[in-house]
């Protein structure tokens, strides 16, 4: 991992209630840390490592629950306090292009896991070397994880998490399968 750059901290007011950011470059992707003021002061903060999805989390995409996640996530922590570290590593880390040719496949028939493998990635690319840096430059060592994914609580090896919270997300006709397949072939506890 290669931290390039990281930015001055900024005021970010949302409609869930005032925050801090501070972006994080690593080579070509640049990662967000969205906090709360109070974050210094909490023994065991609620952090959410969000992976960007620009279809879901800025378009309302109902194809995946990304977007409702993050929604859920922003409002839990304005009010629990904590973070929330948006992860750009979009479509799994596969990128927007190759996550539309994926789209386009599920379009045909496929679902999530079979079309990353028809363009010949992983099931999910994803690595979180940069998220254990980001904790680690906040002095964060434990936490209470937002997650349904295994692999994210996994991947946080050098960090206490003192707790899973899970997100609930109601199914709708659009990301019914979506999820099925993130329970049964990804193993998400949902």
């Amino acid at each position: 991992m290669n931290i390039i750059d990281i930015s001055q901290i900024a005021i970010l007011p949302t409609i869930y209630g005032t925050f801090k950011i501070q972006a994080f470059k690593e080579k070509d992707k640049e990662h967000l840390a969205v906090f709360t003021d109070n974050l210094k002061e909490i023994d065991t903060p609620v952090v959410r490592v969000h992976s960007e999805c620009l279809t879901g989390d800025a378009l309302g995409s109902l194809k995946c629950d990304c977007g409702e996640q993050l929604h859920f996530a922003l409002k839990l922590i304005a009010k629990e306090g904590g973070m929330l570290i948006y992860h750009r590593q979009e479509g799994r880390n596969i990128g927007l292009l190759n996550k539309v040719n994926a789209y386009a496949l599920q379009d045909k028939g496929y679902n999530t896991v079979e079309a990353n493998h028809q363009l010949g990635f992983s099931a999910d690319e994803r690595t979180y070397e940069i998220v254990e840096f980001i904790l680690n430059h906040f002095g964060i060592k434990k936490l209470k994880l937002l997650t349904n994914n295994p692999k994210k609580i996994e991947s946080l090896g050098s960090i206490e998490i003192v707790g899973r919270l899970p997100i609930q997300i109601i199914p709708n006709p659009y990301n019914e399968e979506y999820l099925r397949i993130k329970k049964e072939q990804l193993g998400h506890f949902l």
